[in-house]
């Protein structure tokens, strides 16, 4: 399609040209999971301890992520896309990172970034909501800039793991002996004033 020849090329073009945005696309592109777990970890250590609702909210997240990338080995399963540099000549475009040449469709970082991210809208604290959001938009980009993903991919994954986030919270309540779970290990909740 030529929407993701030109997508492609409009962020790629700049790849391999300016070294600090180089090295920051490519760190969000690889370690974008680290990232994360880092998040996920310093927002239930610091939510105030009696705080269950919002304890909770960061499982549905983590859990509409995972639901966005089973959803999308389904897809990978009957629909495969070659990556950009599977089927680009060579010259044409420049690969900052190294990447097994697996399904492109649809973009599995950017599914997993936005199924955690739209899971928190108007559901958690904005600092937790905005911190994830963008992450996730920066996840978006990077994956284009760094030549491994086509426009309609990372497009695909933003819808995918938004979807996933609404599926899941339509079914969160089902989830809540996992939060109380992790409430106890823990000593959180609202036993712990």
């Amino acid at each position: 399609m030529s929407f993701d020849i030109q997508g492609y090329h409009l962020f790629n073009q700049f790849a391999g040209h300016h070294p600090i945005l180089d090295h920051t696309f490519a760190f969000f592109a690889q370690y974008s999971l680290e990232l994360y777990i880092i998040l996920f970890i310093i927002a239930w250590f610091t939510l105030p301890k009696i705080e269950v609702k919002q304890r909770h909210t960061l499982l549905i997240m983590g859990l509409s992520g995972v639901l966005g990338l089973i959803i999308n080995v389904i897809i990978s399963h009957i629909y495969f896309r070659p990556r950009p540099f599977m089927v680009l000549e060579k010259g044409t475009f420049t690969q900052l990172i190294p990447h097994a040449p697996d399904a492109s469709f649809p973009s599995d970082h950017t599914t997993g970034s936005f199924g955690f991210a739209a899971a928190s809208w108007g559901k958690a604290p904005k600092w937790i909501t905005i911190s994830f959001s963008i992450l996730g938009i920066l996840n978006a980009i990077a994956r284009l800039y760094v030549g491994v993903h086509w426009p309609t991919d990372v497009i695909a994954g933003i819808l995918i793991g938004m979807l996933s986030g609404r599926l899941l919270w339509k079914f969160s309540s089902l989830f809540q002996p996992i939060t109380n779970w992790g409430l106890r290990i823990f000593h959180y909740g609202i036993n712990s004033q």
